[in-house]
């Protein structure tokens, strides 16, 4: 009975994500983008220290899935942020 809650809290969440993230408007998307990559590095932490408690193999192969992929997550949200606000600047001239 607790897997059914949990599957519906998760179908809930990404269906929400889904409407929210399509409705944000392009100039906002900058700002907003730096703060996912903050939540991120913060979920970055927790996978370091659920894969550092090795309890079980099961621990210790999706705390290593879940460093890889946050790990992955935060590199490209700055590496996408960095080339956004490159749009921005202002271009110099040729002499």
């Amino acid at each position: 009975m607790e897997t059914i809650y949990l599957l519906f809290i998760l179908m809930l969440a990404i269906v929400t994500g889904f409407e929210l993230i399509s409705k944000v408007p392009a100039t906002l998307h900058t700002p907003l983008m730096s703060g996912a990559n903050a939540i991120s590095g913060i979920s970055l932490v927790g996978a370091i220290l659920s894969a550092g408690s090795a309890d079980t193999w099961v621990t210790i192969v999706l705390g290593t899935a879940a460093v890889t992929f946050a790990t992955i997550n935060v590199v490209g949200g700055y590496l996408v942020t960095d080339r956004m606000l490159a749009m921005f600047k202002k271009k110099e001239a040729k002499k």
